[in-house]
Order: C-alpha cells, then structure tokens, then sequence
C-alpha cells in the first residue's frame, strides 16, 4: 500500500468504536471533533477506493482498522 493508504488507515483506528451490543466495533464519525471531520471522510474514501480498485479487500482493511 502506499503512503497517502497508510496514513488513512492510522487515522481512521482513532474513530473506532466498541458497540454495546455483542461488543461489535465501528468506525463513528461522531468522536471526530468538527475541524477535523473533513480529514476522516477523505480518509474513508481513500481505504473505500483502495478496495474497490482491488488494492486491498474489505476483510482485510476491517483487519487493519481493528474492526474485526
């Protein structure tokens, strides 16, 4: 992967969250201050575009943001 999906991966585990039922994670955009909102949705289009090009599959990338 190259550096700009790196970078978006690292940034996007800091809005993770355990959920209450069955302990499920998330990505949750709401723990994300307001100036900063922008910066983790380009973040999320990154690894989304990474996927659908094939790069990466969307098992793996939940593997990478500690979703699973």
């Amino acid at each position: 992967m190259n550096e700009k999906f790196e970078k978006a991966v690292s940034l996007l585990k800091k809005a993770v969250k355990s959920s209450h039922l069955d302990d499920q994670k998330h990505i949750d955009f709401s723990l994300v201050n307001a100036p900063h909102l922008d910066e983790y949705k380009k973040a999320m289009i990154t690894v989304q575009t990474a996927v659908k090009e094939g790069e990466i599959t969307q098992d793996e990338l939940k593997k990478r943001l500690g979703l699973i």
